[in-house]
C-alpha cells in the first residue's frame, strides 16, 4: 500500500431513515467486540509465520494457513493461482561510510535489484538527474565507479525542530505544487507513456554499461526507517541500496560541501529467471437467496520483508479474517454470496488482485461490491466515495448501525494504491475505508512495521464494520449501479531495450 496522506473533508453521519436491512448487526457488534480472534490470528501471522515477500515460501505459507483458518470457521475455501513474474530473496547486505570519515551505514536492498555478488563495491559518491533519457544522457560519462544518488532527498520537515512558520509552511507547499505542475505537463499520449515506462526499465541498465556500482535511495522518513519498495516489472541489474533520510541528507551535504564522500557496499541477493506461481487466498460464505452475487471483502496478505509486515497489511487480511468469523458464528444467512479474499502481490504493482479481477471478468456484473481494508491498525473512520458520490445516501444508511463505534465520516474523494482499483476497470463498485492513521505513516514498508503497532480495539472495531456493512450489502434489496467499464491495461513486466541486457 502506499504512504497515506488525507484531509477528512465532506459530510458528517447522521441517523437517518434506512433502506439497508440491519438485521443482525447486534450479533455482528457483539461477537466482534466481546468474542474477538483478531489478535491471536495476527500474532501467528506476524510471529510464526512472519514477513511474506511475494514469490517466497512464507507467502504460500501464509495462503495455506489462512485457508484453513477459513475452513476452522466453517467456510469453504482455496487457493487461486496466477503468475507472478521472477521471485527474488534478500541476502546479507553491509554498507559502509569511507571518507571523509569511517561510519557504519544502515542499508536495505530495494527489493528486485542485483547485490555485488558478496563481494565490496567501495568507490566515491555522485549525484545525478536520471529523471528522464536527456537528463541521465548527461551524466553517463560521470558514472564509472561511482554509488550514484539519482533524486534530490525527500523534503521532510525536521521533527525536532521549531514548529514550521508561514513561510515554511508556504515554502513546502510551493514544493509540492511545483511537483504536481511538472506531473501535469508531462505528455500523457499512449506513446509518451510507454516511453517513460520504457525508461524507467532501462535506467539501471544504461546505469551499470556505464560503470556504475550502484544506486542509493532516500528512505524517505524520519528517525532512520526506510521506505522499501521494488517490484518484477522493474527487474535492476545494478545494487539499489535504501538508507535512512538522514544518511541520504549528509552525503547531500557533503557533496555541496566539496568533501568528496565514498561508500563501500557487500551485497548477496538471489534473483529468480523465470515467472513463478502465486495464489490468492480465496473463501466464502454462500448466499441463501441470489448465491450468484457476490460481495467482496479484501485485503492484502503479502507484505515486505524487512520486518513483520503487520500493519501493511496483516492487520488488514486479519480484520477481513475475523469478519468471516463474525459472520459464520453469529449465524447470519446473507441473500447475497459473501466472498473473502486475501491478496498476494500487492505490494509489487497490485497483481494479485488484477490477476483475480482478469480471471472473474465475466463475473463482473454480478459483483455486489468490493470493500477493502489497507491502511494499517487504526480504527476504521468513515468511507471515501470513490468518484461514487451518488452513493452518498446508501453510505450513510451502510454506516448508520456502526456510528456509535466512530464510524463517523463519509467524504468525496478517490484513494489509490490497493486493490480496490483493480476492480473499477470492469464497473465494480469497489471502495477502500478510511481508517485512523495510528502512525501508519512512520510504519508503513519499514523496519518497524511489527505486532507491537498494532491496536487490539481499533482492530475489533475495523471487523465490526466490515462484518456489518458486508451483510448490508449481501442483504441489499438490488445490485448497485455499475460504474464505467474501462479499458483493461495489461500487467508489463519490464524488458530492457535491445543491446542494454
Amino acid at each position: 500500500m502506499k504512504l497515506l496522506s488525507m484531509v477528512i473533508v465532506g459530510f458528517p453521519l447522521v441517523v437517518n431513515a434506512q433502506t439497508a436491512d440491519t438485521t443482525g448487526n447486534g450479533a455482528l457488534i457483539s461477537q466482534a467486540m466481546d468474542h474477538s480472534e483478531v489478535m491471536q490470528n495476527l500474532a501467528y501471522l506476524s510471529d510464526a509465520i512472519g514477513p511474506r515477500l511475494s514469490g517466497s515460501p512464507a507467502m504460500r505459507k501464509a495462503n495455506d494457513w489462512t485457508a484453513q483458518r477459513f475452513r476452522d470457521y466453517g467456510l469453504t475455501a482455496s487457493l487461486e493461482e496466477y503468475s507472478f513474474g521472477p521471485a527474488w530473496s534478500r541476502g546479507p547486505l553491509s554498507a559502509q561510510l569511507t571518507a571523509p570519515f569511517t561510519r557504519q551505514i544502515n542499508a536495505w536492498s530495494w527489493a528486485w535489484t542485483a547485490g555485488t555478488g558478496g563481494r565490496p563495491a567501495e568507490g566515491r559518491v555522485i549525484r545525478i538527474d536520471a529523471t528522464n533519457a536527456d537528463s541521465l544522457a548527461k551524466y553517463v560519462g560521470r558514472v564509472r565507479g561511482a554509488w550514484v544518488m539519482q533524486r534530490p532527498s525527500s523534503e521532510i520537515w525536521n521533527p525536532d525542530g521549531p514548529d514550521m512558520t508561514a513561510r515554511d509552511s508556504a515554502r513546502v507547499r510551493d514544493i509540492a505544487e511545483r511537483a504536481r505542475l511538472e506531473r501535469a505537463r508531462l505528455d500523457t499520449s499512449a506513446v509518451a507513456v510507454e516511453q517513460r515506462r520504457q525508461f524507467s526499465v532501462d535506467a539501471p541498465y544504461i546505469l551499470k554499461r556505464a560503470g556504475a556500482l550502484g544506486v542509493i535511495t532516500d528512505g524517505g522518513k524520519e528517525f532512520g526507517l526506510a521506505t522499501m519498495s521494488g517490484s518484477p516489472n522493474r527487474i535492476s541489474p545494478l545494487p539499489n541500496i535504501v538508507v535512512a533520510h538522514e544518511d541520504y541528507t549528509m552525503l547531500e551535504r557533503m557533496l555541496k560541501g566539496g568533501r568528496a564522500p565514498r561508500f563501500s557496499a557487500t551485497i548477496t541477493n538471489t534473483m529468480g529467471t523465470r515467472p513463478v506461481s502465486q495464489w490468492n487466498t480465496v473463501a466464502e460464505i454462500r448466499g441463501a437467496k441470489r448465491p450468484g452475487e457476490v460481495v467482496i471483502l479484501g485485503a492484502h496478505l503479502d507484505s515486505w520483508d524487512i520486518a513483520e509486515g503487520t500493519t501493511d497489511n496483516g492487520t488488514g487480511s486479519m480484520v477481513v479474517l475475523e469478519a468471516a468469523r463474525i459472520l459464520a458464528r453469529s449465524g447470519v444467512r446473507p441473500d447475497r454470496t459473501i466472498r473473502f479474499i486475501l491478496f498476494s502481490g500487492e505490494e509489487e504493482g497490485l497483481l494479485g488482485s488484477r490477476a483475480y479481477a482478469a480471471a472473474h471478468a465475466r463475473d463482473a456484473d454480478s459483483v455486489q461490491a468490493v470493500l477493502v481494508l489497507d491502511n494499517g491498525t487504526g480504527m476504521i473512520t468513515g468511507q471515501a466515495l470513490q468518484g461514487r458520490d451518488q452513493d452518498s445516501t446508501l453510505w450513510r444508511q451502510l454506516l448508520t448501525p456502526v456510528v456509535p463505534l466512530g464510524v463517523r465520516t463519509l467524504r468525496s474523494a478517490r484513494k489509490t494504491g490497493t486493490d480496490h482499483l483493480s476492480f473499477e476497470p470492469y464497473g465494480v463498485p469497489a471502495w477502500n475505508f478510511d481508517q485512523m492513521t495510528r502512525g501508519y505513516n512512520h510504519t508503513h514498508h519499514s523496519q518497524v512495521d511489527t505486532f507491537d503497532h498494532a491496536v487490539e480495539s481499533d482492530l475489533k472495531q475495523a471487523s465490526a464494520v466490515m462484518a456489518v456493512t458486508a451483510l448490508e450489502l449481501a442483504n441489499y434489496p438490488t445490485l448497485l449501479a455499475r460504474g464505467a467499464k474501462t479499458p483493461v491495461t495489461p500487467i508489463k513486466f519490464g524488458v530492457p531495450s535491445p543491446g542494454l541486457k
